[in-house]
């Protein structure tokens, strides 16, 4: 990566650490310690500029591409040191590592990257924690109140094959949801299209649509109860809330789901326990994206999420 500066106006010609990398997945790791709020700002004044042109946020970088950066404040010594302070290492929740792939098991309640008044994510907290890892990027998300097994990648050659690799239904994703009501059969196949869209408040909210992106999920009974049933649910497409908006649109919703489940019953959940939404990614599979070697990674049920099925009524 090449640096040219006039009038205070920086120049970056990108090299192939930084081909096919977002735009501001980018400028977040070259602006260190400029709020994440001025960086899309720049972005949507038109401030930042690739090959002269306006760019998008999420616009994919080739190699030999000129960004122009207009002048920005970082960071003071003083501010670095009130950065968020790191919460419980997550250092031993590390499920395997290498030197192009990292996998933990994540933690619910705490967003895979900051933003949207998260200070401090998974990525930046284990960028602060892993400070010898050069290059590190989420290969994939989970929803914040999603537990389990979570990607991440360690090199952009790592992170390119992943990508394409997730792309082309190569990773096979597996995740334990407790979903309200009777589930009848052992296999279903469910194909709904799903449309993502932003409410007026500006929150991410997903429908079925037939004009939407093709969406196929895999679900099997792992365990009927009175009231819920305990699902295994197999992703064959990435959507974003597949899992949850599929169970919700087939009237057995998620236990604890706060956007797409059943808001009365949620109340009384808490009361007895369930404190989150009840969605856990258990297993993952896939080829080692620069080996080929298979991988099978798994992280077990939490605690708070087992206490609570260990409490539940057995069907009759």
């Amino acid at each position: 990566m090449q640096e040219t500066r006039k009038d205070a106006v920086t120049k970056v010609v990108t090299g192939e650490e930084s081909a096919d990398q977002r735009l501001d997945n980018f400028l977040f790791r070259l602006l260190k310690g400029v709020p994440k709020s001025r960086v899309y700002r720049m972005l949507r004044e038109g401030e930042v500029r690739v090959n002269g042109r306006r760019v998008k946020p999420d616009d994919r970088l080739q190699l030999g591409d000129e960004v122009r950066i207009p002048p920005v404040r970082t960071a003071s010594r003083a501010e670095v040191a009130d950065l968020p302070k790191i919460g419980k290492s997550l250092l031993g929740r590390v499920i395997y590592r290498d030197e192009a792939l990292l996998v933990i098991d994540k933690p619910a309640g705490q967003a895979v990257h900051g933003g949207s008044g998260v200070s401090l994510g998974i990525i930046e907290q284990l960028r602060r924690e892993l400070p010898e890892c050069r290059f590190m990027e989420l290969a994939h998300r989970l929803d914040r109140e999603t537990s389990g097994v979570l990607l991440i990648a360690l090199k952009r050659s790592a992170l390119v094959e992943l990508h394409r690799m997730l792309r082309d239904g190569e990773v096979r994703k597996t995740y334990l949801a407790l979903a309200t009501g009777h589930w009848r059969d052992k296999v279903r196949d469910v194909k709904l299209a799903l449309r993502k869209f932003h409410t007026e408040d500006g929150q991410r909210q997903v429908v079925v649509d037939e004009a939407g992106q093709y969406a196929h999920t895999i679900f099997r009974l792992v365990k009927n109860y009175a009231d819920f049933s305990l699902l295994e649910a197999e992703l064959k497409t990435g959507r974003t809330h597949q899992i949850r908006v599929h169970l919700a649109a087939l009237q057995h919703p998620i236990a604890g789901d706060d956007k797409y489940g059943n808001f009365e019953l949620n109340r009384a959940l808490k009361k007895k326990g369930l404190k989150r939404m009840f969605l856990h990614a258990a297993r993952v599979a896939f080829n080692h994206p620069l080996t080929g070697q298979r991988m099978e990674l798994a992280a077990p049920l939490p605690p708070d999420l087992s206490k609570f099925i260990d409490g539940l009524d057995m069907t009759t």
